[in-house]
């Protein structure tokens, strides 16, 4: 009983890591379909539509049954948020970052989105929702971390260097039609889409910024993330409209266009939203985020065999940079989480200890003093508790009805 008692709590403290491992092999299967269906022709435009349309099927039904007690009234405002959110995420963001991909390649691509923490905590800066105290080592470190994470996608944009071979990928050889273009690429394409996907993670920032804001009037996350991808959808599909003129190239079959669209939706936009929900309360965000660089690397053996990709030494030297300042950003948010712990009433600290976390609310606003936020970019989340009145406060209270 002991020993099934001991492999039953080795799991659960595994269940977090098994499941952000599992996370980061669905991202990168993402990648590589999706650069296989871009090489192959298939427009990004209609990508982005089917592929928000599948995730609005499969989350909706949740949204509907799991939050329909919490769903606050949606007013005007909450509805200009969510379509700004919906343009910057699944038409600006995933836009740009599908055109980068078809210019560069998965490993490239994936390098560049770790430079996502260091450019929210700038936007964040910029929008006065982070302080900088430049004489404190965490804050130091965030900024070091992001000047490094620039520095990083610099590198990797303006030097690409000589072809570093893999050992496996000497003897692969795969189909032509599935392979990267990138060693037929020119330098002008290279840097193209070295700039979009920059702007794409920058636009993917102005995301998360704006919907931390709206969390706080809006917590209802499933309902939220099913508005964004519904109303992206439609803004998508007008997009398409504008920009692909030939009805052939909405046609999709039962082949790799399907299943790239399919996978994107239903692992990467609606599975992942749930697993790093999960992940992330238990946690926290600094634990999700600091797996992203593995996605990285599962892309850059992946590539190598089903894609021949090629990886220059540019690109290596530029991911170093970028991981090394992704680290330093996620260790001084790491040290301000626990300072805001500490900055706690020892009132609740002591509770605390006892195994118990809870926010005093006001008592005429109903706002809660106390929040915890455990995430700048998709979870807001606080418990309420009634606190017991002292002696004193009892008979006042009493003497006051009376």
């Amino acid at each position: 009983m002991e020993n099934q008692g001991s492999d039953s709590s080795l799991f659960q403290r595994c269940k977090p890591y098994i499941a952000m491992i599992s996370l980061q092999f669905g991202y990168a299967g993402m990648n590589i379909l999706t650069k296989v269906s871009l090489n192959r022709g298939m427009s990004h435009y209609v990508l982005v539509v089917y592929r928000h349309a599948f995730a609005t099927v499969v989350i909706a039904p949740f949204a509907i049954f799991l939050e329909r007690k919490i769903r606050p009234k949606m007013t005007f405002l909450i509805f200009l948020q969510i379509f700004a959110m919906a343009l910057l995420g699944p038409v600006i963001d995933q836009n740009f970052y599908y055109m980068g991909l078809k210019y560069t390649s998965p490993t490239f691509s994936c390098a560049m989105s770790n430079m996502l923490p260091a450019m929210t905590f700038v936007m964040a800066f910029l929008c006065r929702m982070e302080i900088v105290d430049i004489k404190k080592v965490r804050c130091q470190a965030k900024v070091i971390g992001t000047i490094v994470t620039v520095a990083g996608a610099m590198l990797m944009t303006l030097y690409k260097g000589p072809i570093i071979e893999m050992i496996w990928s000497k003897s692969i050889h795969t189909n032509a039609s599935y392979t990267t273009n990138t060693s037929g690429s020119d330098d002008k394409d290279w840097l193209k889409g070295s700039i979009l996907l920059i702007l794409a993670t920058l636009a993917w920032a102005a995301l998360f910024i704006l919907q931390a804001i709206t969390l706080k009037k809006y917590p209802a996350h499933l309902t939220l993330t099913t508005l964004i991808c519904f109303i992206g959808t439609l803004q998508s599909i007008a997009v398409t409209l504008v920009m692909e003129h030939t009805p052939s190239a909405w046609s999709i079959g039962w082949d790799m266009n399907l299943l790239s669209a399919a996978y994107a939706g239903i692992v990467s936009s609606s599975l992942a939203y749930y697993v790093q929900g999960l992940v992330m309360r238990k946690r926290g965000p600094v634990f999700v985020t600091a797996f992203s660089p593995l996605m990285m690397i599962i892309v850059a053996i992946m590539g190598s065999f089903i894609l021949a990709e090629k990886i220059f030494l540019g690109g290596i030297l530029g991911a170093v940079l970028i991981v090394a300042g992704l680290y330093s950003v996620l260790w001084g948010k790491y040290k301000e989480f626990k300072e805001k712990e500490n900055e706690l009433p020892e009132a609740i600290k002591d509770v605390r200890e006892n195994g118990t976390m809870f926010v005093i609310e006001d008592v005429e606003t109903g706002k809660s003093v106390v929040e915890m936020q455990e995430a700048e970019v998709d979870t807001l989340s606080s418990v309420n508790v009634t606190v017991p009145l002292s002696d004193s406060a009892m008979r006042d209270e009493a003497s006051r009805k009376a």
